[in-house]
């Protein structure tokens, strides 16, 4: 018997300068787990690094608690008005819980959804009813079609 020794390849790790940041703001997301899991929602904030409080990777989302649900021409306006309804949440999590997908939702929420909104019930609330009111917008003009659809699985 014959022993060669193999020779090892070393590979470089890559480190976190020199890896691609793809979850960026307005990348839209698949939550994961949770409450929300399998909802739709779009980074806000993203925290590579952590903070104080939370040593590793977070962002903070804004995504569709409640789908709005199917609209035809023959529904009453009132009734359409009723469907066409979306029901916001705001979440910090955790990069592992999160799933990102090739869409963006161009929509402004750095102003309304902030850091420190999780914390104040009534700043979150505040905030969750302009998130609600910028998706239904965004709802009616047609566009995102995909963002609110609810995901078959």
């Amino acid at each position: 018997f014959f022993f060669f020794r193999v020779q090892r390849r070393r590979f470089r790790v890559p480190t976190s300068s020199t890896m691609v940041k793809f979850l960026k703001s307005n990348k839209v997301v698949v939550l994961l787990n949770g409450r929300y899991a399998g909802r739709k929602a779009v980074i806000v904030k993203n925290f590579d690094d952590g903070t104080s409080g939370r040593q590793y990777g977070h962002a903070l989302v804004a995504g569709i608690a409640t789908y709005p649900r199917k609209v035809i021409k023959k529904h009453s306006v009132k009734k359409q008005e009723k469907r066409s309804k979306v029901k916001a949440f705001i979440k910090v999590v955790n990069y592992n819980h999160l799933m990102p997908t090739r869409y963006n939702l161009e929509v402004d929420l750095k102003a309304t959804v902030t850091a420190d909104v999780t914390e104040n019930a009534t700043k979150k609330e505040a905030a969750l009813k302009e998130v609600k009111k910028l998706f239904e917008e965004r709802f009616k003009t047609g566009k995102n079609r995909w963002f609110f659809t609810k995901l078959r699985f």
